[in-house]
């Protein structure tokens, strides 16, 4: 029997029809080469070449295997070349899903380092409600969800991304533009525009108005944070809004004041239970913890999370 070796080492020969030329062809010393020839005659009992006059001409019985050869060499060239293609995502499709907090700006960060890292992968992007994660995971539409909640279900499971915290955002001409910080009572002197109190963001809202037992009047109620940012950039109020959604200047026109009060959340990415994730969706998720951990909040000496800047995120 031979090996992929031997079998490399007599193509080589074959093609070039010199010893010296098929070292050059593997990159590899001639003796080398021709002691494998030896060899491989020898334990096979078979002749493959007659020489004349510096050049390695084919016995009959080494042309009637030579297609044979190049078919298994074949074989292993289509094999490193699917290897290859697999190591830059070809061949394959990540599909992931995100509640649409998380896909406005720390999403696309991570889509693009998995970009870099595979260059031939295909991608499929999908903006989901909270209600529609289950669904989607469980009739394996996609691999994982982005989430700004962890939702008991047997059937999924939940790996922490980041931590995060609420802010108040105001037109960049408005009153408070200036400000570094706002209370909660503070916020109830101007027209508010809110989160639907079905969503995390929008319970965490409510609930801070109701520890401090303030009435506030919500003038428009909206869904989806990108819709409430372009609400607030349009003049109609100000808003509290959850930190990754305008991360990274993610939404100019308008200004971030940090909260008095704690409005700290945790993010999650699901997954369906005992189903492994492919190579590529575990590098997603990877890099989405990163980029969302890198603008997390810090801890202020009372324990509370505090973002590191006005600025927080923003690239460099």
């Amino acid at each position: 029997m031979m090996t992929l070796r031997q079998v490399e080492v007599v193509r080589a020969v074959m093609v070039t029809g010199t010893i010296g030329g098929a070292a050059k062809l593997l990159n590899v010393s001639a003796p080398g080469i021709s002691r494998l020839i030896k060899y491989t005659e020898k334990s096979l009992g078979i002749r493959f070449f007659q020489r004349q006059n510096g050049r390695y001409f084919p016995t009959p019985e080494a042309r009637s295997i030579f297609e044979q050869i190049n078919g298994v060499y074949k074989k292993v060239d289509d094999l490193t070349s699917t290897i290859s293609a697999i190591g830059r995502g070809g061949l394959s499709e990540l599909r992931i899903g995100s509640v649409p907090s998380i896909s406005q700006v720390m999403v696309p960060r991570a889509v693009e380092r998995v970009r870099r890292r595979y260059p031939d992968l295909h991608m499929d992007i999908n903006i989901l409600k909270l209600e529609e994660a289950i669904d989607y995971l469980l009739l394996d539409k996609g691999e994982c969800v982005a989430m700004s909640y962890r939702l008991p279900h047997p059937g999924l499971e939940f790996q922490p991304l980041a931590s995060g915290e609420l802010y108040c955002i105001v037109p960049e001409s408005h009153v408070l533009a200036g400000r570094d910080e706002i209370s909660a009572a503070e916020m109830t002197r101007y027209p508010l525009i809110g989160i639907d109190p079905n969503d995390p963001y929008g319970r965490i809202m409510a609930e801070m108005f109701a520890r401090n037992k303030l009435t506030y009047d919500i003038t428009i109620r909206a869904r989806f944070g990108t819709t409430v940012c372009a609400l607030v950039k349009a003049g109609l109020g100000i808003a509290v809004i959850d930190q990754f959604t305008v991360a990274h200047g993610g939404v100019p026109g308008i200004a971030l004041l940090r909260i008095a009060e704690p409005t700290r959340f945790d993010t999650y990415v699901a997954v369906k239970r005992g189903v492994p994730l492919s190579l590529h969706a575990e590098s997603f998720i990877e890099y989405l913890r990163a980029e969302m951990r890198a603008v997390e909040p810090t801890r202020d000496a009372r324990g509370l999370p505090r973002p590191r800047s006005r600025a927080a995120g923003r690239r460099k």
